[in-house]
């Protein structure tokens, strides 16, 4: 995989998880190499959701996706 075919899958997941959530931005979506866990905690921060929610939602948006 390039990594433009890996930030379009992340583009389309990170709609996926706004049309979930629409309270997230795009910043608040920012994926950063190792920075998982700074990017969930933001995330549950904005929805209010539980860290394993939000876990979920996002494997589910990649998964259809990012595989």
């Amino acid at each position: 995989m390039t990594t433009l075919e890996i930030k379009g899958d992340w583009n389309i997941a990170k709609g996926k998880l706004k049309q979930k959530w629409a309270k997230l931005t795009d910043d608040d979506l920012q994926y950063v190499d190792g920075k998982k866990d700074e990017l969930l905690g933001r995330i549950q921060k904005r929805t209010g959701e539980t860290r394993e929610a939000v876990e979920k939602a996002v494997k589910e948006s990649c998964s259809t996706c990012c595989n």
